[in-house]
């Protein structure tokens, strides 16, 4: 089941060839580099080993679990000390005798990992420049796929630790002791990788499934935000429009539905082939915990959406916010569930939702079941909030039939571009094109919108944000990159608990619904977060750096 990532990439949404040993980034000898790089079909065979790197960076966010576990949208359920248990809480809770440079630097630094992919990479672009005998459109193109996929490990880099050590295809450069650059110079970089692979890529009707040039001018639009070069993302952003990229009509098509499908939202999707022993594990942890139970299985439920996460969506139609004042001690009235608005239908398991040809019973005793937190150590698919998570999770995989899932997993899609772009009008003073692109994300669920300005403005931008790429990784980068995590909550990460229902079945069918913590202390997010730490490895090593400030 894990043996998965190394050979596909949605991005476009062929099946690659599976990875073999003569993909090895260092060859033995100068004729094996000849031999792969001098012509197209080999070539492509190495570039597409790199592209596994994709879908490294999407699952190498925390290697703790999600990173919405670090904000108010998940909570992992497991007692235990161990990734996709306890640990996401503790990272949360932010405990100064915890959040130390060596435990910041074991689960969410990836410095190593992303620097060696970076490594082959150059070396990989010197060999084609070196040894390929292919066309000149072949060898632009090629370079520019992995100039796409070095920019994608340098951004990671970048939004984790702001100055990095900086290396192209200049193999002179990799010297033992390197200075960081400064950040402007790192932003540079990514954009002027970013801008070549624009130049040089096909679009994604010629591409073959291979990086083409919206994932490019899609990127970007990331990738400068996190810069603050507003202007750039506006310009990425329309000529992802010009290729063609539009919203689903549903929303969970939008990151669900294959490319081979004719998904014309999804920019990057990373796919799967079970024929193929290429699956994943995604439906193994957050499929609901009766799935398993039901068949005398373990198995699902690792993580589930928070009381808080369900309170941020809104009334379908009319849209505005429910009144949960009533759920917040114990009732046996039924929350507003039905009410809310298509994406909380498409993202949240609740009690009574349909699944599967049956109805969730996340409730003591239940199909599904309710374990307290901090009580019971091991929920054994039971939820510990009175939700499961549905985004992104397959209703269709017959979880005890086959272990891994094949459903593509959504790297960028055009939802997220035109959020990145209101952000940029909103920073140039462009309320009307700001405007237009939450009213077209809230338009396709059926959501009302006002045109808006100032303050009121920045809010349905964030709660668009917040809505729509639930679930999707990048809420809790959001909130670190605006500066606002230290901040107490909600607009921030600091002084508050997640909560969930604890639900109980009543002898005349109806339902108690009791509010309750599932945080052992207030979280706290501390500002030197903002920055990762640099790693011991490279410290001890490179005699050109020294650590950053934040953790000296």
């Amino acid at each position: 089941m894990k043996n998965i990532f190394k050979t596909f990439i949605a991005a476009a949404l062929v099946t690659l060839s599976s990875c073999t040993s003569f993909l090895d980034m260092s060859p033995t000898d100068k004729v094996s580099d000849k031999v792969m790089w001098e012509n197209t079909v080999n070539a492509e065979y190495h570039v597409n080993y790199l592209y596994s790197y994709i879908y490294d960076v999407l699952m190498g966010q925390c290697v703790a679990g999600q990173t919405e576990a670090l904000t108010d949208m998940l909570k992992y359920g497991s007692y235990n000390y161990n990734s996709l248990c306890y640990i996401p809480s503790e990272i949360a809770y932010g405990a100064a005798t915890t959040i130390t440079a060596g435990y910041v630097d074991s689960y969410m630094g990836y410095w190593g990992s992303w620097y060696t992919g970076i490594s082959k990479i150059n070396k990989a672009i010197v060999s084609l420049n070196k040894f390929g005998q292919m066309s000149d459109g072949d060898k632009v193109r090629l370079e520019a796929e992995m100039k796409f996929m070095r920019a994608f490990l340098y951004f990671d880099l970048m939004k984790r630790y702001k100055e990095i050590i900086l290396y192209d295809e200049n193999l002179d450069e990799y010297t033992k002791d390197k200075a960081v650059s400064s950040e402007t110079e790192g932003w540079d970089f990514i954009q002027a990788d970013l801008e070549f692979a624009a130049a040089n890529l096909p679009d994604r009707t010629a591409s073959k499934g291979r990086i083409d040039k919206g994932m490019a001018w899609g990127f970007m639009t990331r990738a400068m935000l996190y810069a603050g070069r507003w202007d750039l993302v506006k310009t990425a952003a329309a000529e992802v429009e010009k290729l063609g990229y539009a919203l689903e009509a549903d929303y969970e098509d939008g990151y669900m539905k294959p490319t081979g499908n004719g998904n014309k939202e999804a920019i990057i999707q990373y796919q799967f082939d079970r024929g193929n022993d290429v699956t994943h594990s995604y439906d193994f942890y957050y499929t609901p915990g009766g799935d398993f139970s039901i068949y005398n299985e373990a198995g699902g439920g690792y993580g589930t959406p928070t009381q808080e996460m369900v309170e941020s969506y809104e009334y379908a139609k009319k849209g505005g916010f429910p009144d949960w004042t009533e759920w917040h001690g114990t009732t046996t009235k039924t929350p507003p569930y039905a009410e809310l608005e298509p994406r909380f239908h498409a993202s949240i398991l609740y009690n009574g939702a349909s699944w599967k040809g049956r109805k969730i019973e996340p409730f003591v005793g239940g199909a599904d079941g309710w374990c307290q937190w901090n009580l019971e150590r091991e929920p054994k698919g039971r939820t510990t909030t009175g939700y499961y998570l549905r985004k992104m999770v397959d209703e269709t995989h017959d979880v005890i039939a086959y272990s891994g899932g094949v459903q593509p997993l959504i790297v960028l899609r055009y939802a997220e571009v035109l959020l990145n772009k209101a952000e940029a009008c909103y920073r140039t003073e462009d309320p009307a094109g700001a405007n237009a692109a939450v009213k077209a994300i809230r338009a396709r669920v059926g959501l009302p919108y006002e045109d808006k300005a100032g303050d009121e403005l920045w809010a349905a931008i964030r709660q668009e944000r917040k809505v729509e790429l639930a679930y999707e990784g990048l809420w809790y980068w959001d909130l670190r990159r605006w500066k606002v995590a230290h901040k107490a909550y909600p607009e921030g990460l600091t002084g508050y608990q997640q909560h969930g229902l604890k639900i109980e079945k009543n002898s005349d069918g109806t339902f108690t619904y009791t509010y309750v913590s599932v945080d052992d202390q207030d979280r706290n997010f501390p500002e030197k977060m903002y920055r990762f730490p640099m790693p011991t490895g490279e410290l001890n090593n490179n005699g050109a750096v020294d650590q950053y400030p934040e953790w000296k």
